[in-house]
């Protein structure tokens, strides 16, 4: 499954490449971002993270606007931004609201028809990209972390619970953190999954969160000026205290949920932290000194 580099945009003395590549999860042409940082090379494969972008993105938007290339570049560390839906074929009415359908996936892998047929934006970050991508770049694929904003920051969320064994870490930006009991969240379920709310769960942070078994460090900013959150979309208390529930440390060195006073829902806000959550990933991406040692 060869990625066609479609063009190459030097940032911060690495190269962000546009890719698209044939997808068998999907099955069809997707696009997606990869930022190499300066320290990538065919004798140095860097630890990497996805970014998985929220409700209307594309894998353009945090390459643009969320400045994570400038911690990255310092650190090492490559970013792989992924799109947020198939983009074809197309279904009548996935494009006819901006929280449903096209742009909307949700990073779930949907069971009713139609979308069922090529909605499967779990297989796709968890098997392909995640096995793919290290074949064709200088990629480690033991270090690799995942993080994500709003809807993004529900896929990351979810998928590093459900996936623990592939992620060094995990962090999110206004996740939405409880989608069961949200409008999105049930809206994107009921028509991806069906009315067995039984299988919401399974897609559901503060649900998966309740049976999570060792340590778990999550670092999770929310704006307190965020529409989304005062609408309780996002839910992060809700994740908060099943968190406590479940016995799990939250605070410094577990699961830490920042509230940002007066920061929205945007990029601004997201770029304003960009570089905190890079550093919490490093802490778990950085190689044990013995492994640097050579003979």
């Amino acid at each position: 499954m060869p990625f066609e580099t479609n063009a190459t945009v030097p940032s911060f003395g690495g190269r962000l490449l546009k890719l698209s590549h044939a997808s068998t999860a999907i099955g069809s042409s997707m696009a997606l971002n990869l930022y190499l940082p300066p320290q990538a090379s065919d004798f140095n494969k860097v630890p990497w993270i996805f970014y998985l972008a929220g409700l209307t993105c594309t894998g353009d938007n945090g390459a643009e606007k969320g400045f994570f290339q400038a911690a990255a570049s310092q650190n090492g560390v490559a970013i792989v931004y992924p799109d947020t839906s198939p983009r074809e074929p197309r279904y009548d009415g996935d494009d006819a609201s901006y929280d449903f359908g096209r742009a909307a996936g949700f990073y779930i892998n949907a069971s009713k028809a139609p979308y069922s047929a090529t909605y499967k934006m779990e297989s796709y970050i968890i098997d392909e990209l995640y096995d793919a991508l290290p074949k064709e770049f200088p990629l480690d694929p033991a270090r690799v972390s995942i993080m994500g904003h709003s809807m993004g920051g529900h896929g990351a969320l979810t998928l590093f619970l459900k996936y623990s064994k592939k992620f060094k870490s995990v962090s999110a930006f206004a996740p939405i953190a409880n989608p069961i009991n949200c409008p999105w969240g049930q809206k994107a379920f009921g028509g991806y999954i069906g009315d067995d709310q039984s299988e919401w769960k399974k897609h559901d942070a503060t649900e998966l969160v309740k049976t999570f078994k060792g340590p778990l460090e999550i670092l999770i900013d929310v704006g307190t000026g965020d529409n989304f959150y005062k609408q309780k979309q996002l839910l992060p208390e809700n994740f908060e205290a099943a968190a406590k529930e479940a016995g799990l440390t939250v605070g410094a060195n577990g699961i830490n949920i920042r509230y940002q006073t007066d920061y929205d829902h945007s990029y601004y806000f997201i770029s304003t932290f960009a570089a905190d959550h890079i550093d919490h990933h490093m802490r778990f991406l950085v190689k044990p000194q013995a492994d640097l040692i050579s003979f």
